[in-house]
Formats: C-alpha cells, sequence, structure tokens
C-alpha cells in the first residue's frame, strides 16, 4: 500500500512512528507493508518518491525544519504539489493530516475530491471536509469504489466512529453524549481541584492541552464539529456548525463547581447528538454517571442504544501517537477488504 501524506506535523509524524516502531508486528500479523511515497507541507516542503521515502529520514527532516533536510537520492521530487503527486498515481491512499479548516474545508476538501477522482482512498485525521462535506465527499466515495475513513478525526484512536457506524450496527442508537475536548475536561477537573478558571486554562495551555488563542476549545467549537462528524457518522444527518447551540465553560467559576459538588454532581462539557440534531454544553452530572467519573484529558462517549442500553467508551482524545492510531486502523480495514478482495 502506497501512501500520500498530506501534511506531516505532529499527527504525520505520528503515524510514520507508528509504521516504523510496529513494521514487524504489522507485516506478521497483517502481510501490511506500507510505503510513504509522497509528503505535501504547506510550508516545510514536499519530497515524493516512487519506490518511497525513508521513514526515519522523513521524521529527521522534520525534527530539523523541513523536507529540504531529506537526504539526497535518486529519483527524488522536491517540488511537486498534492494535486501533482495525485495526478501523477504515486499513490493508493491519501492521508490528510493537515490543519483542519472549518470555514470551508480548503484546501483539503478539494484534494480529497483530487484523490478519489484518481481512485485513491481517503484516510483523514483533518476535520474539515468531513465536517464541511460529508454526504457529496461519502456519495463521490460510493461512486469511486473507494473507502473514505475518519477514525481519527473524532477521540483520535479511541475507536467511537467504527463503533458508531459497524459495531452498534443495528443496536438502535437513540443518542450520543459525550466529553470531546481534553481541554475543556483537563481544566474543569482542576477547578474542581481547588484551581480558578484562569489559572486553569494557564496550566492546560503551559502543558500544551491548550493553545495560545483557545477559543476553539473553551467556547465549544472543537467539540461541535466533532459532534457534527458524529451525527453524520451515526444518523447520516449532515449538519452545519452554525446551525447548533454552542456553549463553551467560559463563564463557569469555582462557584459553580462547588455548588456542583455540594449536590453530588459534576460539570462536564457535554456534546448531545441525536436524530434532532447536536449540541455543546457544560452540564451538571450525578457522580454516578459513567461520563462524571472522566477526569483530565481523556474524552469520553456514551451511546444510548436499543439493544444494549447505554455503552460507554473512555480514551485519549488527542496526542501524535494517539491520534496516529485512528489512522493505522483505517489504513487497516483499507488493507484487509482490498486483500480480500478478487
Amino acid at each position: 500500500m502506497r501512501l500520500l501524506f498530506v501534511g506531516f506535523g505532529v499527527v504525520g509524524q505520528g503515524l510514520t512512528r507508528l509504521l516504523q516502531q510496529g513494521a514487524q508486528s504489522l507485516r506478521d500479523s497483517f502481510g501490511f507493508e506500507p510505503t510513504i511515497t509522497g509528503v505535501a507541507t504547506g510550508s516545510h516542503g514536499t519530497l515524493a518518491h516512487p519506490a518511497g521515502l525513508d521513514k526515519n529520514a522523513l521524521l529527521q527532516a522534520a525534527a530539523a525544519g523541513g523536507m529540504a533536510h531529506y537526504p539526497r537520492q535518486d529519483g527524488l521530487l522536491r517540488n511537486e504539489g498534492p494535486l501533482a503527486m495525485i495526478e501523477a498515481g504515486l499513490a493508493d491512499v491519501l492521508v490528510e493530516v493537515s490543519p483542519t479548516n472549518l470555514v470551508d474545508a480548503q484546501p483539503a476538501l478539494n484534494i480529497c475530491r483530487a484523490a478519489l477522482d484518481q481512485g485513491m482512498h481517503l484516510v483523514l485525521a483533518n476535520k474539515g471536509p468531513v465536517c464541511i462535506g460529508p454526504a457529496a465527499l461519502e456519495s463521490l466515495a460510493r461512486q469511486r469504489g473507494r473507502q473514505l475513513r475518519y477514525e481519527a478525526t473524532v477521540m483520535a484512536g479511541t475507536p467511537v466512529i467504527s463503533l458508531s457506524r459497524e459495531t452498534l450496527g443495528g443496536s438502535g442508537v437513540r443518542e450520543a453524549r459525550g466529553i470531546l475536548n481534553g481541554t475543556c475536561n483537563y481544566m474543569l477537573t482542576q477547578m474542581e481541584a481547588g484551581m480558578s478558571y484562569a489559572d486553569a486554562l494557564a496550566q492546560a495551555q503551559a502543558l500544551g492541552y491548550a493553545e495560545t488563542d483557545p477559543r476553539a476549545d473553551v467556547e465549544g467549537h472543537d467539540a461541535a464539529s466533532k459532534a457534527v462528524i458524529l451525527a453524520w457518522a451515526l444518523f447520516g444527518r449532515s449538519l452545519r456548525l452554525e446551525d447548533l447551540d454552542i456553549k463553551g465553560i467560559t463563564d463557569l467559576d469555582r462557584a459553580d463547581v462547588d455548588e456542583a459538588r455540594a449536590a453530588g454532581e459534576r460539570w462536564k462539557s457535554i456534546a448531545t447528538i441525536d436524530q434532532a440534531g447536536a449540541r455543546v454544553a457544560p452540564q451538571r452530572l450525578p457522580l454516578d454517571h459513567p461520563l462524571a467519573s472522566v477526569g483530565g484529558v481523556n474524552n469520553a462517549l456514551t451511546w444510548t442504544t436499543e439493544n444494549l442500553q447505554d455503552v460507554t467508551i473512555v480514551g485519549p482524545g488527542a496526542g501524535p501517537e494517539a491520534t496516529g492510531q485512528g489512522l493505522l486502523a483505517d489504513l487497516l480495514v483499507i488493507h484487509r477488504q482490498y486483500q480480500a478482495s478478487p
């Protein structure tokens, strides 16, 4: 399987490390021997080679500042953009790990369309294309007989998309409620331990859990984008972010947290997805609720079903290797399916 990476930041590097470190196990257990034939980044250069790029050299080049640091090699192409690589037929799978754009999903959306038109499968960590245009992208993938997979867009490698679309199929899912943003969850955990909102945010930023501009997290927009993706995965509903009722945790303070604790409850930022739509807001949950015990940067999702009642999964929602695992799981699904095809 030949892979073209669009983007090679921490997530792309995380997947590359998993492929490198687990090469023997992946080969022995699954017969899976992927080759990275192209890497295209927005500002750190591009590389392509039909016979494959050295994974360790890619990681070293990224650590040194960009693809210009990749060693010389006969047949190496350094100035090909992603569309040119796609048109040249250099890869079987597009691994889209560039930064998310939730306004119009560009340029990733056009790159994904071009890849499908060329007969490539799509594996995404970039939320934009699935959040903005899932119906059209899924339809194009079906027309081309290719796979569109996006496990890593929600809760990183914790398998909520595959559970929603496949394992829980036929269970009569009525609703999903979850903690989909680790920054908010970490801050609320710290506030319950005695921190002010401002101190909890400063600590989350210092630890790398929150960006310098934390608004996408604390105002609920990151969780909302994941709720939109889950609405499509669960119910086939194509929602727009602007149609969601979104409320962040910015108005919560220590007094609110203390009041909830005195009542035997705990604040959590909860995304709710059902047939009526999706919404994000802080909620007070009783301490025996499965989501109430999820602390720190962990994420969690509870499906309410007809056949199984409630099913809850807890796991990491971010991180290079965790997100890389989501991408790897999707690649293995494609590998198994097309290995089995006549």
